[in-house]
């Protein structure tokens, strides 16, 4: 699994409330059905073309400002790709946006969706009680970190084993703490450069421990 960077987009009070007006009176079912028509549009040329399509969860993964979410749940998921079922047609898996959720087992939609991840963010997060969260170390938080990354390098593996020529899965170390530097730097919130640095040699050790005492995940 490989680093990605990320892209940045802002917006003011009077074009957030413009973004929100579009959607007005629109419900789950409707824009689920229109990305679903979406997606049997461009999905069969993804295809022809080798193009990997990764839809990012919502983010966070419940209604906000009375928005429908259709990309919250594994029910959701198996819509998205059963509406549009081909290897194009795929997921980014953001551990933070899902695992917001307590309602979400990770560990079992990383194995059930292994073969249609084409990315990954490796972000985590701690709920709260009152059903809140926190952004966390990437290590310590409420989802099953070691364990999902055991599970993607078995699905590295396997395309690998397939002769896949997308057989590396994409990551990211989504949403590092203020760390040090980055203090006194101009940095956008989850973006710093030591914190994200930080999370990647922390997770790439678990990658390598991994690979280390378990052969068959491979190199």
């Amino acid at each position: 699994m490989r680093d990605c960077r990320a892209s940045e987009a802002s917006y003011s009070r009077t074009t957030l409330q413009n973004l929100l007006e579009e959607y007005a009176g629109a419900t789950k079912d409707e824009m689920r059905d229109h990305l679903i028509a979406f997606l049997r549009e461009v999905v069969p040329v993804a295809e022809e073309l080798g193009v990997r399509l990764a839809i990012h969860p919502d983010d966070p993964p419940w209604s906000l400002f009375g928005l429908p979410r259709i990309v919250s749940t594994a029910e959701d998921v198996r819509s998205i790709l059963s509406g549009a079922d081909a290897v194009s047609n795929g997921l980014t898996f953001c551990v933070g946006s899902y695992g917001a959720r307590a309602d979400n087992d990770l560990l079992a939609m990383v194995n059930e969706f292994a073969s249609r991840i084409h990315f990954v963010h490796l972000r985590q997060v701690m709920r709260e009680p009152d059903g809140s969260f926190y952004e966390a170390e990437h290590l310590r938080g409420s989802s099953d970190m070691v364990g999902i990354i055991c599970a993607l390098l078995r699905e590295e593996a396997r395309r690998k084993h397939q002769n896949r020529l997308d057989h590396e899965i994409p990551i990211r170390p989504d949403h590092g703490h203020l760390l040090a530097a980055d203090i006194s730097r101009q940095v956008n919130p989850g973006y710093s450069l030591v914190g994200r640095l930080k999370g990647l040699a922390e997770l790439r050790g678990v990658m390598h421990g991994l690979r280390y005492g378990i052969p068959e995940l491979g190199n």
